[in-house]
């Protein structure tokens, strides 16, 4: 169970991006903050003088996470990007596309220009950024520009070289004038050279160079000049930050953080997609007797990408393992593609992989038994129910149930749990088509059949066969089911939930067995769980469609009243009853409705 007074006091007061999400584990809401604790507090805080749709927002939180960075730069750019990611719903007022300055180097160009840019493309040229400043942005591009004298003209050269005169930039000296051919190619790459080493986080030169003509400007008493050359110094220090958060590289990679204490490691991924750090996931893993850093990575590697659907171009380690060459091999052959396992040791993916081991350590501080605990009411649970029906590998597992009225509106419902936790995008419904009347056995038989004829299409998720079905019921269930699977020539393990007489779950029907489960283990609770969850999501169908029947009984079999009158008379009635007592002239009142329709209404309820 998720406190939300203890998990506030836990929370560090460092800048990061806080995650809100309602019971069914959806993210609701995304913020940055410069200090976390701070803000954090104050969404939970009674006093607090909160919008009518903030407050909705905190009475839907049942818990949250956060992602800590190392300045607010980086946490308004992961902002933006897990945004755009998962479209929270009270994020509405920040979902307009909005973009972020950069620094644009032309160098696609024989003589290259430093542009401001507010977008990133995949092109030749080179893009440093985002900033949050755009003042700050041009101050810096015009610094630059002028300091190394760049062109800033849209001249096409050298096609235009000789064709006019140098422009006012090259009399007040902030421009070389290769229009007109007065510095080389060679040359005037240099400077572009210098101005990209700055721009890439080579700073001491430039700042060196700076200090000296300050120093230069303040011997010869040119004060003015110098304080220029000072307030530069003090205003690229303070935009120029290593952006980790977002990089240039279109590459996707993977940047594996990991803390470990005692018998416990925490390993944090950060998903870098196409240069955006658009996620991450962390994982809890036993630590071995001797091992060190470097065996629980090579373990991580080979568990985790052994699984995975995607594996990325590059993933970034703290250490390399023994075996690192045997498994860039291995992931290379899975991919189809150059795999590589990096460890850097300095640099803006150094300074990253530092940001994974800060959350992964954070983590294992804050969550270590909570992490256990998910670990046995999911895994854990997965391993009771192998033992105790003498199966391997169950990872998915689906269960169905059925749900009419007296035979009316029929409907079926699947669930699916992946690891022991609900994959509600797998979740499908079927309503009934060939069945009449209330028999669930031949209801069952229809839904199993239209399900697994699915598994030889190429629909991903009905694609992906079930480890083992779960039926609401026992040995008739269970035979059901095994028909339907042996008429399609599949081989697949059903198990049938067996009641006692208060229709409480005492075990599991399978291979022609009541496999006895202790009521008290998390294998059980799970089974609970997942036949909990099969129930619910029929019974939300079936009342969905009873609904609809019922409306329409009421009110579109009524001569003159099609669909847009039926909404009409419901928008301005609010209900049934309402309708039926209103006189023709009020029923006249709602939108689209004439005397004639109004009358009809009127006399199909009296």
């Amino acid at each position: 169970m998720f406190d939300i007074n203890e998990e506030l006091k836990k929370v560090p007061d460092k800048p990061g991006v806080y995650i809100m999400h309602d019971k069914n584990d959806g993210i609701i809401y995304v913020g940055k903050a410069k200090l976390l604790k701070r803000r954090v507090r104050q969404y939970f805080q009674s006093s607090a003088n909160h919008s009518p749709k903030i407050k909705r927002m905190v009475e839907q939180i049942s818990w949250f996470e956060y992602i800590l960075t190392d300045s607010e730069t980086e946490a308004l750019v992961l902002e933006s990007n897990l945004i755009k990611e998962h479209n929270p719903k009270y994020n509405t007022m920040l979902t307009d596309d909005k973009s972020y300055p950069f620094i644009k180097v032309t160098v696609k160009e024989d003589f290259p220009r430093i542009l401001s840019s507010r977008d990133a493309k995949h092109d030749a040229n080179k893009y440093f950024g985002p900033f949050t400043s755009a003042l700050a942005v041009k101050e810096t591009t015009e610094f630059l520009s002028r300091l190394y004298k760049i062109r800033s003209c849209r001249r096409v050269l050298p096609r235009d070289i000789g064709k006019g005169r140098p422009c006012l930039n090259y009399h007040i000296g902030k421009c070389s004038a290769p229009c007109v051919g007065l510095i080389s190619k060679e040359e005037y790459a240099k400077g572009i050279e210098d101005a990209v080493r700055f721009l890439k986080g080579d700073q001491d030169a430039l700042i060196k160079e700076l200090n000296e003509k300050m120093k230069a400007a303040s011997e010869a008493m040119e004060y003015e000049d110098a304080a220029v050359y000072r307030d530069l110094i003090t205003g690229l220090k303070h935009i120029i930050e290593g952006q980790k958060i977002t990089e240039n590289s279109s590459q996707d990679r993977d940047i594996i953080g990991l803390a470990i204490k005692d018998r416990d490691a925490i390993v944090q991924v950060f998903f870098i997609r196409n240069g955006k750090l658009l996620g991450r996931d962390h994982f809890h893993m036993s630590v071995a007797d001797g091992d060190n850093v470097s065996d629980i990575l090579s373990q991580f590697l080979k568990q985790y990408y052994g699984g995975t659907p995607y594996i990325p171009g590059s993933i970034l380690i703290r250490e390399e393992p023994e075996d690192v060459a045997a498994i860039e091999e291995w992931l290379t052959d899975l991919k189809g593609q150059r795999v590589s396992v990096v460890t850097p040791k300095k640099g803006s993916k150094e300074k990253l992989l530092s940001l994974a081991d800060e959350n992964a350590r954070l983590i294992l501080e804050k969550d270590a038994q909570k992490i256990k605990l998910e670990e046995a009411r999911t895994t854990g649970a997965l391993k009771e129910i192998e033992r105790v029906l003498g199966l391997d590998d169950i990872h998915r597992i689906e269960a169905f149930d059925i749900s009419n009225t007296n035979g009316v509106e029929s409907v079926g419902s699947m669930v699916v749990f992946t690891d022991g936790k609900p994959g509600k995008h797998d979740y499908r419904k079927f309503k009934i088509k060939t069945v009449k009347g209330p028999d669930d056995y031949k209801s069952m038989e229809e839904v199993l059949t239209r399900r697994l004829k699915k598994l030889t299409d190429a629909e991903v998720s009905f694609g992906k066969s079930p480890d083992l079905i779960l039926m609401d019921g026992g040995r008739g269930q269970v035979n059901t089911a095994e028909a339907v699977i042996k008429s399609l020539g599949l081989e697949i393990p059903v198990a049938g939930m067996v009641k006692d007489d208060r229709h409480n779950t005492r075990g599991l029907f399978f291979n022609g067995d009541e496999k006895h489960i202790d009521k008290h283990s998390e294998g059980f609770k799970l089974i609970t769980r997942i036949q909990d969850e099969a129930h619910r999501f029929a019974i939300e169908y079936h009342r969905s469609l009873r609904g609809k029947v019922q409306t329409r009984s009421v009110l579109d079999d009524i001569p003159g009243i099609g669909e847009k009158r039926r909404k009409a008379l419901l928008l301005h009635f609010k209900d049934i009853d309402n309708i039926r007592g209103a006189s023709v002239e009020e029923l006249t009142k709602a939108e689209g409705m004439t005397e004639k329709s109004a009358l009809s209404v009127y006399q199909y309820f009296h």
